[in-house]
């Protein structure tokens, strides 16, 4: 199994300009750099390719609050502001959080804040929208889930969970 170690930056996209991925103009129109402030005085950009997977497929813009989730573990240039590759991004919505970590045996996120309970209502698939029929205990999730309750961990009933196989 891929080791990622998730990590995520919030705020509001400031900036959304072209990525050349080479000296010969490589990469145009596949690649975008999205510039995202936290409103605390902290930016990051984020490198988004054809491989980035949006939640939802939603179309981010200039204004839109997003998170972003790109590999702790990746390399990355030692330039500022922090350059990240972003794997997987989402659009807020005040319907609905998104976690995005890996889950054990007991499907509880990896930092112990979120057990999920599934039910037969929940959604499990890849990322290209398929059925995923195997168990997701000790795996890296996209959890889309609603309301929890106050305990630690919090728990939730997921609307959907999407299983990142690397």
């Amino acid at each position: 199994m891929l080791l990622i170690k998730f990590f995520s930056f919030r705020g509001t996209v400031t900036m959304i300009s072209e990525f050349f991925t080479g000296a010969n103009g490589e990469g145009a129109g596949c690649y975008t750099l999205v510039s995202v402030d936290n409103g605390a005085g902290t930016s990051v950009n984020f490198v988004v390719s054809p491989d980035t997977y949006f939640v939802d497929h939603a179309m981010v813009a200039v204004g839109d609050q997003v998170t972003g989730y790109y590999d702790g573990n990746a390399p990355v240039p030692l330039i500022y502001p922090p350059q990240y590759r972003a794997l997987i991004m989402v659009k807020e919505s005040p319907f609905q959080q998104v976690k995005v970590d890996y889950f054990n045996n007991q499907l509880i996120s990896s930092d112990g804040q979120l057990k999920l309970n599934l039910s037969p209502y929940t959604s499990i698939t890849l990322r290209n929208g398929q059925v995923f029929s195997h168990s997701i205990e000790n795996r890296n999730l996209i959890v889309i889930y609603g309301p929890t309750t106050r305990s630690i961990p919090a728990q939730t009933t997921p609307f959907r969970i999407i299983v990142w196989c690397g």
